[in-house]
Parts: structure tokens; C-alpha cells; sequence
């Protein structure tokens, strides 16, 4: 039989206020920010687009935020200043002048000459492309200790990448029509089969959304066609979304080997979420393929996935290798320069909108993974793992980084 129970005594000073009415707490919300932002006029890769479009402009400088444009910005994208000033924006006559901005979005990379005018804890909005990429240019950003946000790596809730899947969508249906026009040029074939001639085999990599759009181009156009992938579920997918049974398979050697050989146009179209694209297609192989053949590579702004992938430009789109004709431009959308600058307008406004309501971007960063994603320097330290893989510097979590400074 147990014995008596002994009672601890609580003091009354403990429990006095338990039955008093006690004071609500409420979330405390973020001083909703002003931002101050500036884009300047892009001057490399023959950079037509634009991050902002008029309309935009007017949406944020009517929350009260500074949008100052370095002038003729917009110009190749079909704007005026006079559109952007209408709508709110400041015009600077010197690019000095839009690099005092606290957030500075470009649509092509810094140059090493842009990335002197910008100060510490200035936060850029830009590009990576990856093959372009220096470990000078990373040295220097670093240097400055500016807080560097890769716009293709941001990533949406659903755990997209909606800067790439908007450009995807023009590239696809660029990049076919493109093949379309050098294959007739370099071999007078038509992509498209007519009565008694077979049409021009296409082969595509990857099934994503340029690989989409591609072939739903390619299809309508005529041409026959062949997607690899390993991701069988997004070949599934691909198929359901065209609404027609396709040859597709595996990233399998010996296939792919016999296919590229065959074709009258390959297109790259492999995408990585955190580097640098795959090499899927080797220089052997490319040097099997019919002369006067055609490569497209539309990962070229990842790295490319053809082994004899190099940049090129609009003003000079193409080169040949091996008797085949290379065209990797890492900014093909920039060929419809206003469609593509309403697209990308389209993803950064709300993003900047949000900002606003969380005190600013780097608060933001604080709740949104998916921006946290696109952040590839830091104050000083640099945060992408695979760029400290490719240039031997260390890397450190943005996680950590950004922990240590609550």
C-alpha cells in the first residue's frame, strides 16, 4: 500500500496570474521597405531584353519604390524613356550613377568593369552564365561582398525554376525554327518531309520545357523526331502534354551513338538544377555526324552538353567543327527582345513585390528557399557549391551564412 502522497508547495507569486487576463501577442510585421532599384544598359553578349518593362515600373514606383534606368536601356526592347518616365522611373545619363541603386537587376552578366562600380551588401540580380563565368569576376564580386542572386536558379514554390522555364518556352520554339533555316542553307534540306521525301530526322536532349516546345514545333513543322531523357516520367509526361505516342528513350550509349549519327539536327536541352549541365554528347561522337549537319545548344548558358560546345553571339551565332554547324547562343530569347522582357518583367515584379512587404530582399531571404536557392555570393563569402568545385574556393551554406548574421 502506497503511502501518503507529499505535495509540492508552489509559491503564490508562481500562480497568481494564471485566471488574469493576460496581453495578446501578435506577430510582429516587417517594416514593408522602400526599395531603390537600378537597370543599367547591358552592353555584352548583344543583350536586347530588358528586366523591367514600362508597366512594371509604374506598379512599383505606385508603392512608393525608386526605379532609376540608365537612358536607352530600353530601347532595343522596343521602350523609349519616355515610356519609362511616364511610368514613374528616373533616367540617369551615366552608369555611375545607376550603380549607386541598393538592387541592381541585369538580364547578362556583370563585367569586371561593372562589378567596380557596385559597393558591400548591394544586391544584384543577374544571370550566371556559367561558361563566361570567370574565378576574376567571382574574386572580384566576392571582393566587394555584394550579395549576388543568380536569376535562373530562383526557384517558385513548386520547386521550378520559373526565369527558365519562361525563356525555355521562347527558346523551344526559337531554336527550331532556327534549325529549320540553317539546315536548308548549309545542306538545302527541308526540315519538313513532303509527297515521296522523307522529312529531316531531328533529335532532341532532355525533356523538359525547351524539349517540349521544340518538338511541338518540330511536329508541326514535319520533321521526324527522337527525345532521350533519363527521367522516364518526364518522357510520360512530354508525351501526355504533345497528346501523340514519340520515339523516345534512355540516355543509352549505344542508342544515342546510332541516333546522332543519323540526324539532320540535334538539340541540346538539358537543364541542372544546381551547375553545370551534363556532357551527353562526346567530340567522337560528334565527328560521326553527317557533314552539314546541325547542333543547337540550348544549355550553352549552363556549360552546354555537347563536348565541343562554345558561346557564340547573335552578331556571330555560329561556327563549325567537324563539318558540323554549332550554334550556341546562351541568350536566344534575346532574338524577340520584348516578348522576352515581358516574360522575365513578369517573374521579377511580383518577387520585388514581396520584398516589399518583408522589409526589403534580404529579408526575404530569410523565409523564401527558393531565392536563398539563387544566391551564389554572400557578403564576402561565396555559396554555390558546384562554382567552389570548378575554381577551388571554398563555399560555404547560405544557411549558415545567413544563420550567423540574425
Amino acid at each position: 500500500m502506497n503511502g501518503p502522497s507529499k505535495k509540492i508547495p508552489i509559491p503564490a507569486s508562481l500562480t497568481a496570474t494564471y485566471l488574469q487576463t493576460q496581453e495578446e501577442q501578435l506577430e510582429v510585421e516587417h517594416k514593408k521597405g522602400k526599395l531603390f532599384i537600378g537597370i543599367p544598359k547591358e552592353s555584352t553578349f548583344q543583350e536586347h531584353r530588358i528586366a523591367l518593362v514600362p508597366s512594371s515600373v509604374n506598379a512599383l514606383t505606385n508603392q512608393g519604390h525608386r526605379v532609376l534606368l540608365e537612358n536607352d536601356a530600353g530601347l532595343k526592347s522596343n521602350f523609349t524613356d519616355h515610356d519609362y518616365s511616364e511610368a514613374g522611373a528616373t533616367i540617369a545619363y551615366s552608369k555611375e550613377e545607376v550603380y549607386k541603386s541598393d538592387i541592381l537587376i541585369k538580364v547578362a552578366p556583370p563585367t569586371l568593369e561593372e562589378i567596380d562600380l557596385m559597393r558591400p551588401n548591394q544586391i544584384l540580380l543577374s544571370p550566371l552564365h556559367l561558361p563566361a563565368l570567370t574565378r576574376e569576376l567571382l574574386a572580384k564580386l566576392k571582393a566587394k561582398r555584394v550579395i549576388g542572386i543568380a536569376i535562373e536558379y530562383i526557384q517558385d514554390d513548386a520547386g521550378s525554376f520559373p526565369v527558365v522555364r519562361s525563356m525555355s518556352e521562347m527558346a523551344g520554339l526559337s531554336v527550331m525554327l532556327t534549325a529549320a533555316e540553317l539546315l536548308a542553307k548549309s545542306k538545302g534540306v527541308l526540315l519538313a518531309g513532303i509527297s515521296g521525301v522523307p522529312p529531316a530526322k531531328v533529335v532532341i536532349l532532355g525533356a523538359g520545357v525547351v524539349a517540349e516546345f521544340a518538338a511541338r514545333t518540330a511536329i508541326g513543322l514535319g520533321a521526324e523526331i527522337r527525345i532521350f531523357d533519363n527521367n522516364i516520367y518526364k518522357l510520360m509526361r512530354l508525351q501526355n502534354h504533345l497528346g501523340q505516342k514519340l520515339y523516345t528513350s534512355s540516355f543509352d550509349p549505344v542508342v544515342l551513338a546510332y541516333e546522332i549519327a543519323h540526324a539532320d539536327v540535334v538539340i541540346g536541352a538539358v537543364h541542372s538544377k544546381t551547375g553545370r549541365s551534363p556532357v551527353i554528347v562526346t567530340e567522337s561522337m560528334v565527328q560521326k555526324m553527317k557533314p552539314g549537319s546541325v547542333i543547337i545548344d540550348a544549355s550553352i548558358d549552363q556549360g552546354g552538353c555537347f563536348e565541343t560546345s562554345q558561346i557564340t553571339t547573335h552578331d556571330n551565332p555560329t561556327f563549325v567543327q567537324h563539318g558540323v554547324i554549332h550554334y550556341c547562343i546562351p541568350n536566344i530569347s534575346s532574338k524577340v527582345a520584348q516578348t522576352a522582357s515581358q516574360a522575365l518583367s513578369n517573374i521579377l515584379t511580383p518577387l520585388l513585390m514581396q520584398a516589399h512587404h518583408a522589409g526589403g530582399i534580404e529579408n526575404l531571404m530569410y523565409t523564401s528557399y527558393g531565392l536563398r536557392h539563387g544566391v551564389y555570393v554572400y557578403k564576402g563569402s561565396l555559396t554555390n557549391p558546384h562554382l567552389g568545385k570548378r575554381f577551388q574556393i571554398s563555399s560555404t551554406d547560405i544557411d549558415l551564412l545567413m544563420t550567423s548574421n540574425l
